[in-house]
């Protein structure tokens, strides 16, 4: 464009008279010259002007990971999606429309009932992209700005439908089972509007502060009740315990007394041993001991066995059994 508007000054140029002609007849001709070259590199930079508007117009390039559609002013949108790297149109007649195919996320966060009535707070988030082969459908009907006009209700609907199937309980023990539920739904409803979704997740779920206090309640309750249930059987297994040491204990002092009855001796065989620990514990205390003999249960040459022998065959004569002594 440059190049011709130069060629078309220097034309100018040379068509300008260099001086002026002698005699009165050949005057006119000059300025003839002059406005027919005006003229003309006029024309030629409007037909350069247009050339260079055309030949910049008449192409574009569509980036990766996108796709264009093209809306005619005769025709209408064009039913052919253009692909990546160059493409033509026509200038003015034609205007392409560049759509971003890539995967975008998409974020919402709302507040709805579970099917116990408990307000649940839900965020769910949501990568999709266009349907590249409904790329003309869709800036008909939506534009390019599809993702604001549909998703935001979308998520908020079927979030909130697929919540109030589930107790409050029940969101959390069957996250996974929600948010496949709430991935069919949203996958159903956005493929109505050619809207592809690779992924659904859920990235927030929370409850009211009430309902996370007696939650919290509960918990201490339930822990409470297995505390007490333990200290329940601990208190029976202690009353088994009991019994058992007292029927022990009984039966002992049964056979220790059937023992005694049948032979004194076995008394003896216990003052010995009781004697003996004794003494050892007096030899070991460094304090003084004044109590006598037969108080420390140490006199065991003393006539203490004998009055205890002389009691037992008493006792034995009353109940009719003097069979100890008395039958020799």
């Amino acid at each position: 464009m440059a190049q011709q508007v130069k060629e078309a000054m220097q034309r100018l140029a040379k068509s300008m008279p260099k001086g002026g002609m002698p005699g009165g007849g050949s005057g006119g001709s000059g300025p003839n010259r002059a406005a027919k070259a005006a003229a003309s590199a006029t024309g030629a930079l409007v037909a350069a002007g247009a050339l260079g508007y055309g030949a910049y117009n008449s192409v574009y390039t569509v980036q990766g990971g996108h796709r264009a559609v093209v809306f005619n002013r005769l025709l209408g949108m064009k039913e052919n999606v253009y692909g990546e790297g160059l493409n033509f149109n026509i200038p003015w007649f034609e205007r392409p429309i560049i759509y971003d195919i890539r995967t975008r996320p998409c974020n919402l966060q709302t507040l709805t009932g579970s099917k116990d009535l408990q307000m649940v707070t839900i965020g769910v988030r949501v990568l999709h992209k266009p349907d590249p082969r409904s790329l003309v459908w869709m800036y008909q009907r939506l534009g390019t700005n599809y993702d604001e006009r549909i998703l935001p209700s979308l998520m908020n609907e079927c979030a909130k439908a697929v919540v109030a199937r589930y107790n409050a309980s029940e969101l959390l023990t069957k996250r996974s089972e929600v948010s496949s539920d709430i991935s069919k739904e949203l996958r159903r409803r956005a493929g109505g509007f050619h809207v592809l979704l690779e992924d659904v997740a859920i990235t927030h779920l929370s409850f009211s502060p009430e309902y996370a206090k007696a939650v919290e309640a509960k918990q201490v309750a339930q822990q409470d009740a297995e505390r007490a249930k333990y200290i329940v059987i601990g208190a029976q297994q202690e009353k088994k315990t009991i019994i058992t040491r007292a029927k022990g204990e009984a039966q002992s002092a049964e056979l220790i007394g059937t023992a005694v009855k049948r032979n004194p001796g076995f008394m003896k065989l216990r003052r010995i041993d009781a004697a003996r620990d004794i003494a050892d514990i007096v030899a070991r205390s460094g304090n003084k001991v004044y109590l006598n003999a037969d108080s420390l249960l140490l006199n065991l040459l003393g006539d203490a066995d004998e009055r205890f022998e002389k009691s037992i065959e008493h006792e034995q004569k009353k109940q009719g059994g003097g069979w100890l002594r008395g039958s020799s």
